[in-house]
């Protein structure tokens, strides 16, 4: 089993080394020893999988099914997720990352911790565990959890995500049981050079998303309401940030994916989507300049999904938004706007208006000040909280700030919230591609619109990746997929 880990290990070596001086282990990666094998070395690349799986693949595709993103004009990398397709393949070397070399790599961390009485390891350890399965039960709905990590079984079975979730809760609530702030903690991306009290604020962080996500399909009220009434949470985002170096292999996930020209790249795929640029602009949403950069002409225009403009005279390359993306740009695992997004939430559900009101400008005012500019006021009073009816704010402007962050989260929320809903409106009457006839304004600020040519299984947006490729083919045990149309547990 060692063996295996090891591997797991190798392959990740390029990577993890890489980011930053502190993780330039002094071994040799062709003869490794058991000596290696401590968190210090096995954290970080636990970490490094998550950062790069998370904050490239997931963000890319959940910016397309969030309609934050449109594709380029005349390149098609992506065209297949701005119509709400995705497909077992595509996302299979993403469920592997996850799945066998961050879950391995924790496993190992854990029962180490454990058998050296090392809870603060043990705790972060879990930690990313249950960040990384509610990533995976987010994206799939169900997945290996109770007989995963037997490297004896082949063919495990898949949970109900309900189940899983009931059991990442519990590991975080038994390892929080465990640990001391003062308690040590290996090197870490997250929180160099830290004690236990920053993971078990996340800790407290990831429980609050999780109960939330699952509110609407369980009673977990009192358990939201603990979490909030300790206030042990994150005071700064979580992110992993300052070690991406302006070098191919060494920058930023999402700035290297989207093939910028910076490492000599050919194609270039993602701009800004049409519905979230009629939104920002409807209320002079000073965090576009901050989110995407302006065209060729010093304008921001918005792109169609659905379509590449391939055959358009009028609308080409220059004519798009590019994301403002750079080399050393965080990696946010969770950020303090979406911690009182959270919070706002659980208050306006139980009638407290004020503080409801108070935590929702609250985070607001935290995404203009992570965008570094002013004027969240004009957010709020675009859309105002109300209590009764809390899904449309939070949900908006939600969907607006982890635009520019985190557009996977984005998208689990869409999914969950309801907002920006769906209009009746067709990307074809947006843009005819026959004519190069382009109506932009027909798509009202606050909502979204059906790509051209959209997936036909779908009556909104994509609800589910159907099971990888890398699992299902392999696994007799892959249950039937449900339909792109079918809800994870918590939408239903």
């Amino acid at each position: 089993m060692k063996k295996i880990f090891l591997a797991s290990l190798l392959v990740l070596g390029l990577v993890v080394t890489s980011c930053d001086d502190y993780l330039d282990i002094n071994y040799d990666p062709n003869s490794p020893t058991e000596e290696n094998m401590t968190p210090d070395m096995m954290l970080p690349a636990a970490e490094m999988n998550i950062t790069h799986s998370y904050g490239d693949y997931l963000r890319t595709v959940g910016g397309y099914f969030a309609q934050h993103y449109a594709q380029e004009f005349g390149t098609s990398n992506y065209l297949d997720y701005s119509k709400f397709n995705q497909s077992a393949v595509r996302s299979s070397s993403t469920y592997r990352q996850l799945n066998t070399r961050a879950l391995n790599n924790i496993k190992y961390i854990r029962e180490y911790a454990q058998s050296h009485g090392e809870w603060g390891n043990y705790l972060a350890a879990t930690v990313l565990r249950a960040f990384t399965y509610q990533i995976l039960v987010d994206c799939y709905g169900e997945v290996p959890y109770s007989e995963a990590g037997d490297l004896s079984n082949l063919t495990p079975h898949y949970d109900e995500g309900q189940a899983i979730y009931d059991g990442i809760l519990a590991e975080l609530d038994e390892a929080l049981e465990k640990v001391n702030g003062s308690d040590q903690v290996a090197t870490s991306l997250l929180f160099p050079k830290s004690n236990a009290a920053n993971w078990i604020k996340f800790a407290n962080a990831l429980k609050l998303r999780i109960l939330t996500r699952e509110s609407g399909v369980k009673d977990v009220n009192s358990k939201i309401a603990a979490i909030i009434s300790e206030g042990n949470l994150p005071t700064a985002d979580v992110q992993v940030a300052g070690c991406w170096k302006d070098e191919a292999a060494q920058a930023n996930p999402f700035y290297m994916e989207d093939a910028f020209a910076a490492y000599g790249a050919s194609q270039i795929n993602i701009v800004l989507n049409v519905a979230l640029l009629n939104t920002m602009n409807d209320y002079g949403d000073t965090r576009l300049a901050s989110y995407f950069s302006p065209n060729g002409s010093n304008a921001f225009t918005g792109s169609v999904s659905g379509t590449n403009f391939s055959t358009s005279a009028n609308y080409k390359a220059a004519y798009w938004c590019r994301p403002n993306a750079h080399f050393d740009d965080p990696v946010v695992l969770m950020s303090v706007s979406e911690i009182n997004f959270l919070i706002a939430e659980y208050y306006a559900k139980n009638k407290n208006a004020a503080k409801a009101q108070e935590y929702y400008a609250a985070a607001v005012k935290a995404s203009y000040d992570r965008a570094g500019v002013s004027g969240y006021e004009a957010a709020i009073e675009a859309y105002p909280l109300d209590i009764n009816n809390y899904k449309k704010a939070i949900g908006i402007q939600k969907w607006v700030d982890l635009s520019g962050y985190n557009s996977f989260e984005a998208w689990c929320e869409l999914r969950r919230l309801g907002y920006p809903q769906m209009s009746a409106v067709k990307g074809e009457q947006v843009y005819n591609e026959a004519t190069d006839a382009y109506n932009p304004n027909i798509v009202a600020p606050g909502t979204l619109y059906h790509p051209i040519n959209a997936n036909p299984a779908l009556t909104s947006i994509l609800q589910r990746f159907p099971y990888a490729e890398s699992s299902a083919n392999r696994n007799q045990n892959t249950p039937a997929y449900p339909g792109d149309n079918a809800p994870v547990f918590w939408a239903k």
